[in-house]
Order: structure tokens, then sequence, then C-alpha cells
């Protein structure tokens, strides 16, 4: 079984399972059943619960310049519960958004890996967005009035926040021009692991340890970044070997191309190649060359072409070479050959 390169359970794709959708369906059901009652009770009984609609009339604080009623903006308690109903609102739908999206829209269409993932972020996004605006006009904050904060944040910006923003910035853009997405292989910064996460700040990487690497998103935007599995998971392995010296070459060249057919990770096309490259110091190099669709076990074929060489190598006679080194004695002149005994200790008696 092939679990030394084997992908976290939930890392393979981005999938929901069914008790998730389900879950996450009825709690969506019940918010907008739960909305539209409330609504409408309060639209049949709002004549009849003056309670309800004093709440309208006690006012929290006023927001405005003119010392007039008609310049100023009145916060009343109801006010600030319709706003509380935004917030609550928004948390419930951006936490059960994905499987919602998943009955609905997602599994009528037939979508690359990742791309739900994608979907769902950027709509939890703007739902935050617009309860956000919307909560802040119920509170009369006028952004317009903000410039000092503004200010205050294009200076923390410039210093201490910048990182930050560039991460958050670069997250936007990994969701949009996607150059990978969860469930790909990735290398980054010496690491390479499968994407788990894409969030604000950072992206979550699973390595072939299980151990899980917060990369932070502006990484994958300045740096070099290689995606296994972009557009096709078909990679080359080359598995180099080397012979003793007067080893039938040709035999090797068909022995390789055997092993590499009879190996079932093996593409049949590209098909494979064994190339003679090298006469080395001590061998005849020899490089195996093959395509696999098993990006996630490449090291697992490597180690299964590696036994069949050299099970069919011991079948055939053919040797493999190690590194080795003659030393010879020119005999031009006789040689002088000395023979010293080691010294006696003193105080010993022969």
């Amino acid at each position: 079984e092939r679990a030394a390169d084997a992908i976290p359970d939930d890392v393979q794709s981005y999938e929901i399972d069914r008790n998730t959708i389900s879950r996450q369906s009825r709690a969506l059901v019940r918010m907008i059943v739960l909305i539209g009652v409330a609504l409408g009770m309060a639209w049949i009984w709002q004549g009849l619960l003056p309670a309800v609609r004093s709440l309208d009339e006690i006012v929290l604080w006023r927001i405005g310049s003119g010392e007039g009623a008609l310049s100023q903006q009145v916060v009343t308690l109801w006010s600030l519960i319709v706003a509380a109903t935004i917030f609550t609102i928004a948390f419930i739908a951006v936490r059960n958004l994905p499987g919602a999206l998943e009955v609905a829209l997602l599994s009528r269409f037939n979508l690359a890996a990742g791309t739900g993932y994608a979907i769902t972020m950027l709509l939890n996004y703007l739902i935050v967005l617009v309860s956000l605006i919307a909560a802040s006009n119920l509170l009369g904050i006028d952004w317009t009035k903000l410039q000092w904060l503004i200010a205050a944040l294009g200076v923390g910006l410039g210093f201490g926040l910048q990182e930050i923003v560039a991460n958050f910035v670069s997250g936007i853009v990994i969701l949009f021009e996607r150059p990978f997405r969860v469930g790909d292989i990735v290398t980054i910064a010496g690491h390479t692991g499968t994407v788990t996460r894409i969030h604000i700040r950072a992206t979550t990487i699973s390595d072939w340890d299980r151990k899980e690497l917060l990369i932070p998103n502006k990484t994958f935007i300045t740096q070099d970044c290689i995606n296994w599995t972009l557009s096709d998971p078909i990679t080359r392995l080359i598995v180099p070997v080397g012979v003793d010296y007067g080893t039938d070459t040709e035999l090797v060249v068909e022995t390789l191309l055997e092993v590499a057919r009879n190996n079932e990770s093996v593409c049949a096309e590209p098909a494979p190649a064994a190339l003679f490259l090298l006469f080395g110091e001590s061998s005849l190099t020899f490089e195996l060359r093959v395509f696999t669709r098993l990006v996630l076990y490449r090291s697992i074929v490597t180690h299964e072409l590696n036994m069949a060489i050299e099970r069919a190598f011991r079948e055939r006679g053919i040797k493999v070479s190690y590194p080795q080194r003659d030393v010879h004695l020119s005999t031009d002149s006789p040689l002088e050959v000395v023979m010293k005994s080691p010294a006696a200790e003193p105080g010993a008696t022969s």
C-alpha cells in the first residue's frame, strides 16, 4: 500500500461530506425561516405591540454636525438591534455557505478542483463587507468623517501593517488569478506539499510528514512557485543507473525499457526512454526516463523501478558498478622493498 506519500484525508480535494452539507443547509434554512417569521410577525403585530415600536423611540446617540434635529442622525435602540441582527445573520451565512453552495450551485457544474473553494471564499468576503457597510449606516458611522483614522492607518501601513496588507492583497490575487487551488501540489520556499486552505493572510500546505506549514500569501506572489498539478498531473521521473565497463549496452537499454513497460504507474504516452549518457570514471552511465500521473507517489514509483531494475540485472548477469580506483606501479626499475620491525619497548626482553 502506498502510504508513505499518502495525502491527508482532508487535503485530497475541496469536497464537503454529505453530513456537513446537510448540517449547513439545515442551518441556513432555519435562519431563513426564522427571519421570515420574525418579519411577518413584526408586520402583522406592529400596530398591537407598542413596546416594540417604542424601541425606535429610545435614542442612544445622535450623530451630525449641525444643531438642528434635521441635520442629525438619530441612532435608536431599534437600530442597534437591527445592526446586531445583521452581524448575526452574516456570521451564520459565512459559517454555512459552503454546504448551501454545494447543494444549490456547485454540484450542478463540473468545476475544476479548488474552484468551489475560491467561489466560497470570495462570497464570504462579500457578505462580510456588505454586512459591515449596512450595520455601519444603521449605527451612524460616516466613513467620510473618519479621515484621521484613515491617515493613522496610512502611517501604520507604511510600518507595521505593510506585510499584513501585502499578504491580504496577495490572497485576493491568488483567489482571482488561481495560480494554485486547494488540492494542488506545490513547491515554495523549499517546501513541497498539498494546498489545504487559502486564507486572507496565509496559505496552509500539508507536507508528506503531515506537518501543516503556514506560508504567507506574499511569498507565492514574489517568489518562484512550482505547481505540479496546475494543468497536467503528468510528471517525469529520472532513474540513473551505472553498470560495469564491458557490459552489453544494448542489453542494458532493453532491460530498462522492459522494466518501465511492466510498471503500471508508468505512462505509455509519453513513452519511456533509456539513454546511454556517459563514460564515467568507474561506470557506464544510463538514465531511465519515464512519465507518471502519480505525483503524490513519485518516491514510491522510483522505489518500484529501482527494485525491478536490480532484479532484472541480477537475472541477466548485469553488474551494477561502484566507485573503484586502480593503482599501477612502474616496473621500469627494480623496486626496493624494506621491511622494518617495530622498535622494542624500553625494558623489554627478547
